[in-house]
């Protein structure tokens, strides 16, 4: 049996259809588009047998036949998409019938006489009125079918829409492509022509079949762009390698120039590829998308801010009234009043799917899962979802359907997943900043409370001598005077450190003002004296800014400055020797206010500056090595600055803070 272009488009487009069936047979649209495909592929043995068979002509009745059918399962196809087919209502039928009754008068037509009479050869080729009637008929159906389905694109949103406007706008261009064709072949006598029709109807099954069964959507423009610029770049190559090799042909060997043709092809190809990229952006907003996601990730460093920049990142990047960003561990994920444990049936979905629009969920075949994601996507009107999975913090994050009402395709939709990525690594790294800190708050509060017990056990001893001595001076005006002035004064003493305590060891978030940086200072090293006085280490003092203002928050200010001091006195206390001492001081720059803090110490190993400021990094043997890393995140996140000065042999560390003096310009 003899193969042709038709025979081998018959068996594509069966196969296309029994795919489409399968993916999701409960779907009508699926079912529509099974029937479509079924007379298609009927249509195209037809013609293959016309060109075949020693009796062409009862094959060419057949297959204009056939052809008659077409545009009614297109007909049928649109009515499923619109969700109005119901062959079981009579009254629907009735209203319809003309639907049905045109295509059937018209494929009864080709059985007639009035067609092509019986008595017509391949030397004489006769045509009755019917012929044209015929083509003209259909015509008329397909322009009808393409202006009723125009008028109902504007009704119909997301995957509906685009389904209708591929497969009836994409199967009323491919028959007027093949009625073109028939007609060429009339005029110029030439069945070349008529040859190309298996070769139409093959590219846009091919097309429509993907665009039909496949979760990834894409729009008319996108597909559009890609085609002109996959065109532009094989045109590019092909005259390149052409020009090329007759141009070394006319110097070198056969060999020679196709080696040197290739290597140069495959640059052009490289560099065009590139360059076309640029060009053909059709998602530009992509782009700015991610380069603001990177900047946000940089600046911000708290949970709360990381999640509103980036939710407001979100709405501007889909156009969208609200986004959602619900991150957690593995056992539970909260956000934007949401909360959804780790093995919810949504969170174990999106594991394997990755991604959902309510267009893909759908298409594919009906499960619980998907289900339970798609009334997620309802119920928090989204209009596509992704899910991000990290070591630690997973990061769910959805977007609303846009102003246009348009669905994401899904070149926006892997945009989005790089945003995911980006915004799950930036809220992971603030998640364990924000438990560090927590942390280290914790440790330093440990730290000072030696230092307070000693601080507050001199005022209570003083108080208890007092009080063992009232019962038998009660008497004395003098002794009651200085009593009440002694009591007076010592537990203010007492509740003053212990807010300065309370204050330090409430997490809080830090808000950048106009403050006086001095007395903020001061009244940290009310805290750590006594603590460089228990190990026998020299604290001094050397505030010489004037003036003092500075743009930042007292309980940052006073936190960094506790654990430079807590840091510099560990690192005096181990240099062995006299003249173990600490230094805090501050002075006028031109870019802020520096605090300095200087020890006696052996000063920063030259293996460990490069990662003084990341988290774990320590030489002490007890610690986590924690104090300087929060100390950066803190001062990064109010425009401050730390820096170590170089080692000196035989000095030690010298740490600089430059605190603005002006807010960060917006």
């Amino acid at each position: 049996m003899s193969f042709s272009i038709a025979s081998f488009a018959a068996i594509v487009v069966t196969l296309v259809g029994v795919l489409i069936l399968w993916a999701n047979a409960g779907r009508a649209v699926n079912r529509a588009v099974f029937v479509s495909s079924f007379t298609v592929a009927a249509w195209l043995a037809c013609s293959h047998m016309t060109g075949l068979s020693t009796d062409g002509l009862i094959w060419l009745r057949w297959t204009c036949a056939v052809g008659g059918f077409v545009p009614l399962t297109l007909w049928i196809v649109k009515k499923s998409i619109l969700d109005d087919l119901d062959l079981t209502d009579r009254k629907w039928v009735w209203q319809n019938c003309g639907w049905f009754i045109f295509p059937l008068l018209a494929s009864i037509l080709p059985f007639t006489e009035w067609f092509i009479p019986s008595y017509s050869t391949e030397v004489q080729r006769l045509r009755g009125w019917a012929y044209p009637a015929y083509y003209v008929a259909l015509i008329a159906y397909y322009i009808v079918l393409l202006r009723t389905a125009i008028k109902d694109l504007n009704t119909l949103i997301g995957a509906r829409r685009q389904e209708l406007l591929v497969w009836l706008g994409g199967g009323c261009v491919v028959a007027a492509i093949i009625y073109g064709l028939i007609a060429l072949s009339a005029i110029t006598n030439d069945p070349f022509y008529r040859r190309l029709q298996p070769l139409a109807v093959l590219v846009f099954y091919a097309g429509t079949g993907y665009a039909i069964t496949s979760h990834r959507m894409f729009d008319a423009r996108q597909i559009l762009l890609v085609v002109v610029e996959k065109t532009a770049l094989v045109t590019i190559v092909a005259v390149t390698a052409f020009g090329l090799n007759k141009l070394l042909l006319a110097v070198l060997s056969q060999t020679a120039a196709l080696l040197l043709t290739t290597m140069g092809v495959l640059w052009i190809a490289a560099k065009s590829n590139a360059w076309l990229d640029r060009k053909f952006q059709f998602l530009p907003e992509g782009l700015a998308a991610r380069q603001a996601a990177f900047a946000t990730a940089q600046r911000e460093t708290r949970l709360d801010t990381l999640e509103r920049s980036f939710q407001q990142l979100l709405r501007g990047w889909g156009q969208a009234e609200h986004a959602v960003i619900i991150s957690g561990t593995k056992g539970l994920l909260c956000g934007d009043g949401i909360e959804l444990p780790g093995d919810h049936i949504v969170i174990q979905a999106l594991k394997q799917l990755r991604w959902a629009t309510p267009e893909r969920l759908t298409r594919e075949r009906i499960t619980t899962e998907r289900i339970a994601v798609r009334a997620f996507l309802s119920k928090h009107n989204l209009g596509v979802v992704v899910l991000e999975e990290g070591a630690v913090l997973s990061v769910l994050v959805g977007v609303a359907v846009g102003a246009a009402r348009r669905p994401f395709t899904y070149p926006q939709v892997t945009q989005l997943m790089e945003l995911a990525s980006i915004m799950q690594a930036a809220l992971e790294r603030a998640h364990f900043s924000t438990k560090v800190q927590h942390a280290e708050q914790l440790a330093t509060v440990g730290l000072l409370g030696a230092s307070l017990a000693h601080e507050i056990r001199n005022p209570l001893v003083s108080i208890k001598t007092f009080v063992q001595l009232l019962p038998t001076h009660h008497h004395d005006p003098a002794f009651r005077e200085k009593f009440f002035r002694l009591i007076s004064g010592e537990v203010g003493r007492i509740d003053q450190l212990t807010e300065q305590l309370l204050d330090l060891a409430s997490p809080r978030a830090y808000s950048a003002e106009l403050i006086d940086l001095h007395p903020v200072l001061e009244a940290g090293v009310d805290l750590v004296a006594a603590k460089a006085a228990q190990k026998n280490v020299l604290f001094l003092t050397d505030f010489q800014a004037v003036p003092d203002r500075a743009y930042t928050d007292a309980s940052a200010a006073k936190q960094v400055m506790l654990n430079l001091c807590f840091n510099a006195i560990q690192a005096a206390e181990s240099h062995e020797g006299a003249g173990r001492w600490v230094r805090i001081g501050t002075r006028n720059t031109a870019v802020g206010i520096e605090m300095a803090v200087a020890d006696s110490g052996p000063g920063v190993p030259a293996e460990i500056r490069p990662r003084l400021f990341q988290p774990f990094q320590t030489t002490k043997s007890t610690g986590f090595g924690l104090g300087l890393a929060i100390c950066s995140d803190i001062l990064s996140n109010l425009n401050a600055s730390i820096s170590v000065d170089p080692p000196v042999p035989g000095k030690g560390a010298i740490f600089r803070v430059t605190f603005p003096c002006q807010p960060l310009s917006s």
